[in-house]
């Protein structure tokens, strides 16, 4: 990876990498020694990073995502939703520090809810 991408290039670079669902793909864009900090404990490095966004995929699959991303300098602050066929999230934040264009840290949490029917 290329320390000149900005961060904002590599969040958009993620975002495009998360709607694959490779988990290798999206994980090299994490430095080696990368912390995922989720409220569960602390995973590192790349397979870390992989346990953890594994982990989100799958509570929310094919989710529609709404992202609220603030940035300063090399740390970006996220709130997010995301609904599902069966599942959502209304409280999703995220943060992630920036390092030579690379993701070298990532917080996440989120309470994954069951959809309730609605009428029309």
């Amino acid at each position: 990876m290329s320390a000149t991408r900005t961060p904002q290039e590599v969040f958009a670079d993620h975002g495009t990498r998360l709607g694959t669902g490779d988990l290798d793909l999206i994980s090299r864009n994490y430095t080696e020694d990368a912390v995922f900090v989720t409220p569960d404990g602390v995973l590192t490095g790349r397979a870390g990073v992989r346990q953890g966004i594994g982990r989100l995929l799958t509570d929310l699959p094919d989710a529609d995502w709404r992202l609220t991303p603030q940035f300063a300098g090399n740390v970006l602050f996220l709130q997010w939703t995301a609904t599902t066929a069966t599942h959502e999230v209304t409280d999703g934040v995220d943060t992630f520090v920036f390092r030579d264009g690379l993701i070298s840290a990532q917080t996440v949490r989120y309470t994954l809810s069951t959809r309730t029917a609605r009428t029309a």
